[in-house]
């Protein structure tokens, strides 16, 4: 996993952050809005899980937030339906496969493309975000769609806490962030998608299948993305087709405070996730000292530029 050297610093600047917005807001550190800060930050970083495979191997992917409100979209028309209650647990599965179902298809046009064609990952992904959000709007015409009471289950996955504490989009996220920090730091996929942002010539001449695992990087992204875009469904008890604008931004945004060079080849997990906490403290931190919107959209410009500029810095040494 990721050295001291590279996340300690990303610690400490959590660590500061979080003085700082207690001194300028009295109950900040409070557990109950650390826990909602928690509850808040889990979405982006799952989305930003996602967003650093895909910027490790040189890509990127713009249809995330498009893809969110789809997801929620589609898996929301089927929870509306309305059957014999018999069938309550079949309805829920089939809407949340049929959400899985459409990322994942989502996610290997994306590789696809790729993978297979000379077209920029950034066009690409553009091209299937425009796509992903008309198809959004499409249902209901392009009105919120609520989600029935009786899918408990379902909300709980956004509202619910286990044993009335821990949140359960929380507990989601350190699960998906287990599993993809195993997949990048203790397995061989990892150091494939290393090498390929390394230098993909030399990977492909040590008999990487770059082609798979493009494929296989862009389909976890958008898997990942369909979790978030459940969940984040779930927070507001309903689908809003044109929600998820500059979810994208955000998940870039927190790769790459989180030590994700744009160039490839490098970033951690445990960076990522710090990336996402920065980010998610400067907003509640900003939203709730009063700050107006338009700075906070400054400040956290001057942030990812600052981030950047560490990172190329970094490379020049």
């Amino acid at each position: 996993m990721s050295s001291a050297k590279q996340w300690l610093p990303l610690a400490a600047a959590t660590v500061v952050l979080l003085l700082l917005f207690r001194i300028w807001v009295p109950n900040f550190l409070a557990a109950e809005n650390m826990l909602d800060l928690a509850q808040q930050v889990s979405i982006n970083a799952i989305l930003a899980f996602g967003m650093t495979l895909t910027i490790l191997i040189g890509g990127i992917d713009l249809s995330v937030g498009a893809l969110l409100a789809l997801v929620g979209t589609t898996t929301v028309s089927l929870l509306a339906v309305d059957p014999e209650e018999a069938q309550s647990l079949g309805r829920t599965t089939l809407a949340v496969t049929a959400g899985l179902g459409v990322a994942a298809a989502f996610g290997t046009l994306n590789g696809v493309c790729a993978a297979k064609t000379k077209m920029p990952p950034f066009i690409i992904t553009l091209a299937t975000m425009l796509v992903a959000r008309g198809a959004a709007l499409g249902f209901n015409q392009g009105r919120p769609m609520h989600i029935p009471d009786r899918e408990t289950a379902f909300l709980a996955l956004g509202n619910g806490r286990l044993w009335s504490v821990a949140p359960i989009p929380v507990l989601v996220m350190l699960a998906l962030f287990t599993v993809t920090a195993i997949l990048l730091h203790r397995a061989r996929f990892g150091q494939h998608l290393y090498a390929m942002g390394g230098n993909r010539e030399a990977a492909r001449f040590t008999g990487i299948p770059l082609v798979r695992i493009e494929v296989l990087v862009y389909v976890i992204c958008s898997m990942l993305t369909g979790v978030a875009g459940m969940i984040h469904a779930a927070q507001l008890y309903s689908a809003e087709p044109a929600s998820g604008a500059g979810f994208e931004l955000n998940a870039i945004a927190a790769a790459v405070v989180g030590g994700t060079s744009f160039t490839g080849g490098r970033g951690t997990m445990l960076g990522t996730l710090i990336g996402a906490m920065i980010i998610g403290i400067l907003d509640k931190g900003l939203n709730q000292a009063g700050v107006h919107f338009s700075y906070q959209y400054i400040v956290k410009g001057l942030v990812i530029l600052a981030a950047v500029y560490v990172d190329v810095s970094r490379r020049g040494r």
